[in-house]
C-alpha cells in the first residue's frame, strides 16, 4: 500500500475542528440586498445609457479626424470603450445571480444572519462593529464586510454571547458576540 494514503499522525483528529469550512464559489449565489441591488443596476444603467452612447460619440467624431494611430482621442475611447463593456457583462452576470435578501425580517433578533450589523470582542477586549453584506456592496472602510468573509463565516448562526471561533493565520482566536442589531423594517 502506498504511504501517499496513509494517516500519518492522530493530530489531523484535533486540528479538525480548527478548520474554516470552505468558501462557497464564487458564482454560486450572490446575496444583496435592495439597496445594493439598486446600486449596482443604477451602475449598470449609466453606463449603458449615457457613459457609452458619449464615449460612442467621442469615437466617431475621432475617427472622422483622419490617422487613427495617432489620434489620441481615439485611442483612448477605444479603450474606454472596452472597460465600458467590461464593466457591463460584469454587472449583468451579477445581477443575474443576485438573490436580493431583506435583512429588516430579522429585525429584534439577536441570532447573526446576512444584513446584521454585528459588535464583537477579541480575546484582548478590542470591540469591533460590521455589518455582513453581500461580495458587490461590502466597504471595508465603512466597517461592511462580505457574507463570504472569515469573519462573516465564523459568526453567522452564532448568538449574542456566543464564543466563536476565527481560524486566523497565526492560529484561533476567539470572538465573543456582544450585540446584533438589524435595519428596522421599512
Amino acid at each position: 500500500m502506498s504511504k501517499a494514503f496513509t494517516k500519518e499522525t492522530d493530530q489531523d483528529d484535533e486540528d479538525a475542528g480548527d478548520q474554516l469550512a470552505p468558501a462557497p464559489a464564487p458564482e454560486g449565489k450572490n446575496y444583496i440586498t435592495r439597496g445594493g441591488y439598486e446600486r449596482l443596476r443604477a451602475e449598470l444603467f449609466h453606463l449603458m445609457d449615457e457613459e457609452r452612447p458619449r464615449i460612442v460619440e467621442i469615437v466617431h467624431w475621432a475617427a472622422g479626424n483622419g490617422d487613427r494611430s495617432e489620434n489620441g482621442d481615439y485611442l483612448y475611447g477605444k479603450k474606454r470603450l472596452r472597460e465600458i463593456d467590461r464593466r457591463i457583462r460584469f454587472l449583468t452576470r451579477r445581477l443575474e445571480i443576485a438573490e436580493v435578501v431583506d435583512p429588516s425580517v430579522h429585525h429584534g433578533g439577536d441570532q447573526v444572519f446576512f444584513g446584521a450589523t454585528v459588535t464583537y470582542a477579541d480575546t484582548a477586549g478590542v470591540e469591533t462593529t460590521v455589518t455582513i453584506l453581500g461580495v458587490d456592496e461590502a466597504d471595508n472602510a465603512q466597517g461592511q464586510i462580505s457574507w463570504i468573509s472569515p469573519v462573516a463565516r465564523a459568526l453567522l448562526k452564532s448568538r449574542v454571547g456566543d464564543l466563536v471561533r476565527l481560524v486566523v493565520p497565526g492560529g484561533v482566536q476567539e470572538l465573543e458576540l456582544l450585540d446584533v442589531q438589524y435595519p428596522a423594517p421599512a
